[in-house]
């Protein structure tokens, strides 16, 4: 289901942080929480990547 899902900013493609439970946009240097199962991909919910 995840291959689904692309970045809502930039349309990219999305990998899959297990351990930190988060979708993570390489393009847009943002990542999307998963809570309780659920991707949260509103902007407003990301957070910026770490450099």
């Amino acid at each position: 289901m995840l291959e689904a899902l692309i970045c809502p900013k930039t349309h990219a493609t999305l990998q899959y942080d297990a351990e930190k439970q988060e979708l993570v946009s390489e393009a847009a240097g943002l990542a999307f929480p998963i809570r309780d199962g659920i991707p949260l991909m509103l902007l407003d919910e990301a957070r910026p990547l770490d450099d």
